[in-house]
């Protein structure tokens, strides 16, 4: 039996938990990737900063994100992937995860 793999955190750093939600900060600098990783539950992208980057799936599909401050995108959980900032520029997220299942309205 394979060992699970090992993936990165979500987020930068944690600002806020509690036992319905988890939000993190992700802090990415120009040309910067976060690790491979895993979101277990659906969750909100918040952006503070203009954001175009490549979402980088483990099965190799690659999806360019166009994101400007005052939108909210909602995710659900899925394949693992890491996050290219392409930006050109510091880009910046609040991203929250909601611990408890959620049916889309």
């Amino acid at each position: 039996m394979a060992d699970e793999p090992q993936y990165g955190p979500v987020g930068t750093r944690v600002v806020f938990e509690n036992d319905s939600v988890r939000v993190w900060e992700v802090d990415l600098a120009e040309g910067e990737a976060q690790a491979l990783h895993r979101h277990d539950h659906s969750y909100l992208v918040i952006p503070l900063t203009e954001g175009h980057n490549e979402m980088r799936y483990a099965s190799g599909r690659l999806v360019n994100t166009n994101e400007a401050p005052g939108m909210a995108l909602w995710r659900e959980p899925g394949e693992p992937h890491s996050l290219l900032n392409t930006t050109g520029a510091r880009y910046r997220n609040i991203l929250v995860e909601l611990k408890a299942p959620v049916t889309p309205a």
